[in-house]
């Protein structure tokens, strides 16, 4: 435990899990005059059925706030701050993840965390131009880099699951 407390420590204090602000810039353009906002991966599911099922059936984003809610009580304010940056969807960003109660749609890396917002693309009738559709592994290693993998011990793959 130790050891764990350690390593989310000094993450937090080299900054490796500060939330991705770098990806205000690779968001998708919202409609005109709007920005765009957090709607959880359910709202994915009436228009995107098969993708919504391989992703909540097949990867473990999909269920990510687990681990956070079985660390929790071993974990500081700050410590878990660390964990929602990469286990939730938008912490940090505005309409994103605040807390379990407030915003339980967002408590897992859900679509919109490789996809961006999705609000301007649901309302647009599924604008494709309003939702990141071409992905980058290089948008992944904010919470996907070799600290990580050493420490858990997993491959990072730009499909593993996804759809």
């Amino acid at each position: 435990m130790v050891r764990w407390r350690a390593w989310c420590q000094a993450l937090l204090t080299v900054g490796l899990c500060a939330c991705p602000f770098g990806f205000a810039s690779a968001q998708p353009p919202a409609a005109a005059g709007t920005a765009a906002s957090y709607v959880g991966s359910k709202a994915c599911m009436e228009c995107h059925p098969k993708e919504y099922e391989s992703f909540t059936r097949y990867s473990k984003k999909a269920h990510s706030s687990q681990s956070i809610k079985i660390m929790a009580p071993k974990l500081s304010a700050e410590e878990l701050k660390g964990c929602f940056a990469c286990h939730t969807t938008g912490y940090g960003q505005p309409g994103g993840f605040v807390s379990f109660e407030k915003t339980p749609e967002l408590a897992d890396a859900g679509c919109e965390v490789c996809h961006g917002p999705g609000s301007a693309h649901a309302d647009a009738g599924g604008d494709a131009t309003l939702i990141r559709a071409k992905l980058a592994m290089s948008m992944c290693e904010s919470c996907h880099n070799a600290e990580r993998v050493r420490t858990f011990n997993f491959k990072p793959m730009l499909f593993a699951g996804a759809h």
